[in-house]
C-alpha cells in the first residue's frame, strides 16, 4: 500500500508540475506561437532568391553606359505581377476620401467602431472608422434618384466640393486638393547609423509625411508640347474604360504613401483575425527590379529574352515607340491594359514598356561600384532643402513613349521624387519570410 500511495504522490506532483510550467518539464522549449505558413499575396508572384550579373550585357548607346556589370545576390521576395492599375490606386484614393468625409464632415457615430460594453474609454480619445460598415453602406457623394438617405449626407459634405468660382455649372465635384494622406515610416537606416548616439531618441528616426494622393492628370498636357491630349486628361484616371490601365501622374512620394497605406490596410485585416503580419510593402530596389525583369534568364537583353523586340511572327513584344512618329504599331498609342503581352518567366507583365516604373533606390551614376553585392541598393532620404541632384530616384523599364533602348533589362535612368509624369507608374514588392521556397525539399 505504501508503494501505491508513493506512486500516486509522484504522479500528482508530475501533473501539478506540468501545469505550473506548461508541460515543458523545466526545459527550454521556446514560447508558444502559432505556426506560420507562407502565403503568396493576392496579385503578386514569388521571385526566388538568386544571383545574377547586374548591368549592361550587350547593346549600348554611345556614352550612355553608366553602370559597371557586377555579380550580386537578391533574397527571395514577392512582386506585383502587373503595374498598379488605376482601379487599385483608386481604392487608395477612395479610402482617403471616405476617411476625410467621415472624420471631418459627417461626424456620424454609426460610421465609427463602438467600444465593447464595459470597456475603458480610449486614453487618446481617438475614434476609429468601422470600415466593415462603410463597405456595406458606402457613402454617397452625388445625388441619385431614390436615394433619400443620401440627401442629408450631401448637405454635410458640401465643404468637400469645389466652391465659388471654382465650381462649374453648379455641379458637385470633389475638390481633389483636399485628399491628403498622413502617415509615418521608420528610417531604419538612420537608426542603424546613429544607434550609439545617446542623444538620439526613437522619434528622431520616425518620418512623418503628408501627401496629396490624387494623380496629376494634367501630365498628359505638360509632358508634351503641341499635342492634343485633352481626352487623356479628362478620362484616363476617372473613366472605367481605363480601370485596368497603369496609374500615371504619381510622384515617388505618392507611390511610397500608397505602399504605407497598403501595409496598414493588410495589417488591420491580419490583426482582426489574430494572424501574423506580412513584412511591409515597398517599391522594389533597382536590383530587385532588374532581377525580376530578367525572369531567371542569364545575359539577356529583354524580359522575354532577346536579342530582338519582335517575335518569330514579327509581332512586337512590348508597348513602346517602334519608330519615329510611330506609337501604335505595338497595339496602343498610349498605355495599354496592365496584362497586355506575354509575361516573363516569373509571371511578371510589362517589366519592359507600357510605363516606366519607380524604384526605391536613389540614383547615382557610380552606384554599382560601391553598393554591396548582397541585396544591393543606394538609399537616401532627401530633405526638402536638399539640392535637386539628391532627389533623383532610379526609374526602370522604359515606357510607351520610349525607344527600344530603354526597354533593356539593364538600362537605368532617373526622375526627381516630387515629379509626376504621364509615362511613369510603379509596382510593389514585399519580402519573403523564412526559408526560400525553392530550398524546401
Amino acid at each position: 500500500m505504501k508503494q501505491i500511495y508513493f506512486l500516486i504522490l509522484v504522479l500528482a506532483g508530475g501533473i501539478l508540475g506540468g501545469c505550473g510550467h506548461s508541460g515543458d518539464r523545466g526545459e527550454l522549449t521556446g514560447i508558444p506561437q502559432r505556426s506560420f505558413r507562407a502565403e503568396v499575396p493576392y496579385g503578386m508572384v514569388y521571385i526566388p532568391s538568386g544571383s545574377f550579373l547586374m548591368g549592361q550585357t550587350d547593346q549600348d548607346v554611345t556614352f550612355s553606359q553608366i553602370a559597371q556589370t557586377k555579380q550580386v545576390t537578391v533574397p527571395a521576395f514577392f512582386m506585383d505581377e502587373t503595374e498598379v492599375s488605376n482601379s487599385k490606386y483608386k481604392q487608395f484614393v477612395n479610402w482617403v476620401r471616405d476617411s476625410i468625409a467621415i472624420t471631418n464632415y459627417l461626424n456620424d457615430q454609426k460610421y465609427f467602431i463602438k467600444p465593447a460594453k464595459g470597456a475603458a474609454p480610449s486614453v487618446s480619445g481617438k475614434k476609429y472608422i468601422n470600415w466593415t460598415y462603410v463597405k456595406h453602406y458606402p457613402l454617397s457623394y452625388y445625388r441619385s434618384r431614390g436615394d433619400k438617405g443620401g440627401a442629408a449626407n450631401l448637405a454635410k459634405l458640401q465643404g468637400m466640393y469645389y466652391q465659388g468660382d471654382d465650381r462649374m455649372f453648379d455641379r458637385n465635384e470633389l475638390d481633389v486638393r483636399l485628399l491628403k494622406y498622413n502617415y509615418s515610416v521608420e528610417d531604419l537606416r538612420a537608426a542603424a547609423e546613429y544607434k550609439k548616439d545617446k542623444t538620439k531618441k526613437r522619434s528622431d528616426f520616425i518620418m512623418h509625411d503628408t501627401v496629396p494622393v490624387y494623380p496629376d492628370t494634367l501630365v498628359w498636357l505638360s509632358d508634351f508640347s503641341y499635342a492634343a491630349n485633352e481626352p487623356m486628361v479628362e478620362g484616363y484616371f476617372s473613366h472605367p474604360a481605363y480601370r485596368n490601365y497603369p496609374v500615371v501622374g504619381v510622384t515617388w512620394r505618392q507611390a511610397r504613401a500608397f505602399n504605407a497605406w497598403r501595409t496598414a490596410y493588410n495589417d488591420n485585416y491580419k490583426e482582426s483575425r489574430n494572424l501574423a503580419h506580412r513584412l511591409r510593402y515597398s517599391l522594389p530596389t533597382e536590383a530587385e527590379f532588374e532581377y525580376g525583369a530578367r525572369g531567371g534568364r542569364i545575359g539577356t537583353d529583354y524580359p522575354w529574352g532577346g536579342p530582338y523586340i519582335k517575335n518569330a511572327k514579327g509581332c512586337l513584344m512590348a508597348n513602346f515607340k517602334p519608330g519615329r512618329g510611330n506609337y501604335s504599331d505595338d497595339g496602343g498609342a498610349y498605355t495599354v491594359n496592365v496584362r497586355s503581352y506575354f509575361p516573363n518567366d516569373y509571371g511578371l507583365y510589362n517589366m519592359a514598356g507600357n510605363v516606366a516604373e519607380w524604384t526605391s533606390s536613389a540614383f547615382d551614376e557610380s552606384a554599382s561600384s560601391f553598393v554591396h553585392d548582397l541585396a544591393p541598393t543606394l538609399d537616401y532620404e532627401a530633405k526638402p532643402g536638399d539640392a535637386p541632384v539628391l532627389k533623383r530616384k532610379v526609374v526602370r523599364g522604359g515606357s510607351w513613349k520610349d525607344v527600344g533602348f530603354f526597354l533593356q533589362n539593364a538600362t537605368r535612368t532617373y526622375e526627381y521624387q516630387d515629379t509626376a509624369k504621364s509615362y511613369i507608374g510603379f509596382r510593389c514588392v514585399t519580402h519573403y519570410l523564412g526559408r526560400d521556397i525553392k530550398d524546401k525539399h
